[in-house]
């Protein structure tokens, strides 16, 4: 298992890019979304800041202590709807309330776990979104390497381990990516049943 903490307090993330991922940057310079969002592994934070800035109320989770620190460091402020906390999405544990959020943003977590806990992953996205709440993710559909973290996932592994608790309500290709991750990533949003 991937000691995150270590990783972070060494500085050794290459996954780190310094600002929010491009693929939701395009999402919601398109869309509108509403409600409490959850992001899990949200690392360092940038992505949950990049939402509080546009006015959602955002409830971001990390395992890693180091990883809290920063993200609290650069992003928190009173005038923002954003608070950091340490806990483990797939801890059934974790002391998130049931059918809470609106919307769950995936970019990253899904992607670093191992693939044997995919399936727990799917159940706590479930247990944690109100009925009919959406999960908008970043998934790495395309990658070559498979030696992970970060892990790649099929389009049929994710319509396998999420069709019991989500409907599919679009799959694309986002325009922009970081560089590096052209053509590797798949936008899914699904809607809780």
């Amino acid at each position: 298992m991937t000691d995150w903490d270590q990783l972070y307090r060494e500085k050794e993330t290459p996954w780190d890019r310094g600002e929010p991922a491009p693929p939701l940057v395009e999402f919601v310079e398109k869309q509108s979304l509403s409600g409490q969002i959850l992001v899990p592994g949200c690392g360092i934070g940038h992505d949950a800041r990049y939402l509080a800035e546009q006015g959602y109320i955002v409830h971001a989770i990390d395992i890693s202590g180091t990883a809290l620190n920063r993200a609290r460091s650069l992003h928190e402020s009173k005038a923002l709807n954003l608070k950091f906390e340490k806990a483990n999405f797939l801890d059934e544990s974790n002391g998130l309330p049931h059918a809470h959020f609106d919307l769950l943003f995936e970019h990253t977590c899904f992607c670093a776990i191992d693939p044997s806990d995919r399936a727990r992953y799917a159940q706590a996205a479930n247990q944690i979104l109100k009925p009919n709440g959406l999960l908008l993710g970043i998934f790495f559909t395309d990658m070559e390497n498979d030696d992970g973290p970060p892990y790649p996932s099929s389009r049929d592994e994710i319509r396998s381990l999420f069709s019991t608790y989500f409907d599919t309500l679009n799959v694309w290709k986002p325009e922009r990516s970081f560089p590096g991750r052209e053509g590797e990533e798949s936008m899914y949003l699904m809607r809780r049943l």
